[in-house]
């Protein structure tokens, strides 16, 4: 037997469905209105003066410029940015905490056991905001005549295992990319991991280790002082501070594309409004050549991105960098 439904109370049900269905719309439309009220938090989770810290500032001051409220850089080192990105996942979701992701806290959970968080579950993408190039780079005096890619991967085969190269630190984006192109080249290196840019910088330069795998933030006033050599560079165009240096996928490595970046990320859940507010700003931000030519003097290069772009970018690397993680069993203590 049919039931059949009082019109009365249909059309009653229809009116409640008809009014959830529009609530979030109005709530975000009041938020657009109201939002900001109040300083915003922008978390940097690195120590104050790297190139994640010194965009954050750039931007985070054009930023409270814009919206009419200060937007202040608060930096929460530890972990390769897992101890601050854990925090910031579990802020409230008003529209008044933000991160600036970075690639080392993007890979975080595929590194250390109890990172704290799920990098594709437990932020809001808002825009990406920056690239930051990495380079090989060499010694000069004790690899005079590497001047290119295929001569090091020559000399390399020619020496199995011999050759030591260095990075930042163990699980570090220049430690992958290496041992990506130890993959694709199907050559040996030994890493000789070093906790931090600079003294692994040092050591290259003091001739400790004839190879890194740097960040060109770190690398690039030696390479114009010649006592290091750029022999190729990760991303898949050349760029504009070694316009003479050739891509690694130019020199026999189709595809190849290795470059760290930065973003802003919310905590999940934050209005959708205040989220595109923010990501069109920054847009227009990273748009001003002012703010490029500052960028680019913290070794930084201008990439905006939007929400959805963003997301797949995070979920592209997360796939492909974890698995060279896997491969190659890299893990952090």
């Amino acid at each position: 037997m049919r039931i059949r439904q009082h019109p009365r109370k249909a059309h009653s049900r229809r009116r409640i469905l008809l009014t959830l269905a529009v609530t979030p719309f109005l709530v975000n439309a009041a938020l657009a209105q109201s939002w900001p009220s109040k300083p915003i938090k922008l978390v940097v989770p690195f120590p104050p003066g790297g190139p994640t810290d010194t965009a954050s500032r750039i931007v985070g001051q054009k930023l409270g410029e814009r919206l009419g409220q200060p937007v202040v850089v608060e930096n929460r080192a530890g972990a390769s940015g897992s101890i601050a990105a854990a925090q910031i996942a579990k802020s409230a979701p008003d529209g008044y905490s933000f991160m600036m992701l970075a690639t080392p806290t993007l890979l975080a959970p595929h590194l250390y056991k109890k990172a704290g968080y799920d990098t594709l579950k437990d932020f809001t993408p808002v825009a990406s905001v920056y690239d930051l190039p990495i380079v090989v780079v060499v010694n000069p005096t004790l690899l005079p005549n590497v001047t290119d890619l295929p001569k090091l991967i020559a000399q390399a085969k020619a020496q199995p295992g011999k050759l030591n190269y260095t990075s930042s630190g163990a699980g570090s984006f220049g430690h992958l990319s290496m041992e990506l192109l130890k993959q694709m080249g199907g050559f040996e290196m030994q890493h000789v991991p070093y906790k931090g840019g600079v003294p692994a910088i040092s050591d290259t330069l003091g001739g400790q280790v004839p190879i890194m795998y740097a960040d060109l933030v770190a690398a690039l006033p030696h390479i114009q002082a010649g006592k290091l050599r750029a022999i190729a560079v990760g991303s898949p165009q050349r760029i504009s501070m070694l316009p003479e240096v050739k891509t690694i996928a130019e020199q026999g490595f189709k595809g190849y594309d290795a470059v760290s970046w930065g973003g802003l990320m919310a905590p999940p859940g934050t209005p959708k409004a205040v989220v595109t507010r923010i990501s069109d700003e920054v847009g227009k931000i990273l748009a001003d050549k002012d703010v490029q030519d500052k960028l680019l003097k913290a070794g930084a290069i201008a990439n905006y991105q939007p929400p959805a772009q963003m997301a797949q970018r995070i979920q592209q690397d997360y796939a492909k960098w974890g698995k060279v993680i896997r491969d190659k069993g890299i893990a952090v203590e």
